[in-house]
C-alpha cells in the first residue's frame, strides 16, 4: 500500500481534538495526493462527540428543502459530501446560514439548536453523523414549540 511520508505527516497534524460546544463550521483538512484526495472524521477528535450514527440525505429536487428539527439530546456533524445545499440553525439566541459545498468540512450542531437543510443543488448528498442512535422521542419537530421551550429554558 503507497502511502507518502508527507500524507502521513498532514494526517497527523490534523488530528486535533475538537472540545468547543457552540454552532460552527469545522475544517476537516485534506491530504492531498495525486490518485485523490482525502479527507477524514473521527470520533471525538474531528467532531465533539462520540459518533453513534450515520446517515446520509440524497435524491433531494434541486432547489428542495427537508424538513426542520432540534433534538433533545443528540449533537450532529453535517458534510457536503456532493453538491451543495444550505444550512440554517437557530440556537435560541442567534440564527446563521451555513452553505456547504465541500466535503472537507462540516458544521457541528449542538443538541437545544433548530436546524434545517434546503436550497440543495441536484445530485447532492448530505451525510450526517449524530451522538445518539435514533430516538423519535428526541426530536423536537415543530419550530414554535423549539422557541417556547428555549424562551423557557427547557432546551
Amino acid at each position: 500500500m503507497y502511502c507518502s511520508r508527507l500524507a502521513l505527516s498532514l494526517y497527523r497534524r490534523m488530528r486535533k481534538k475538537v472540545t468547543n460546544n457552540k454552532v460552527r463550521e469545522i475544517k476537516l483538512g485534506k491530504v492531498r495526493d495525486k490518485r485523490g484526495n482525502l479527507s477524514i472524521v473521527e470520533s471525538e477528535m474531528s467532531v465533539p462527540f462520540k459518533i453513534e450514527r450515520t446517515y446520509w440525505i440524497y435524491d433531494v429536487p434541486g432547489g428542495e428543502a427537508r424538513q426542520g428539527h432540534a433534538y433533545y439530546k443528540s449533537k450532529e456533524f453535517i458534510i457536503a459530501l456532493s453538491g451543495s445545499f444550505d444550512l440554517f440553525v437557530d440556537d435560541g439566541q442567534h440564527t446563521t446560514t451555513f452553505h456547504l459545498d465541500q466535503c472537507s468540512k462540516g458544521v457541528y450542531v449542538p443538541e437545544g439548536c433548530w436546524r434545517h437543510l434546503m436550497n440543495f443543488a441536484t445530485n447532492s448528498i448530505a451525510l450526517v453523523l449524530t451522538s445518539t442512535k435514533y430516538n423519535p422521542k428526541d426530536y423536537i419537530r415543530d419550530y414554535n414549540i423549539f422557541v417556547e421551550l428555549k424562551k423557557g429554558g427547557k432546551l
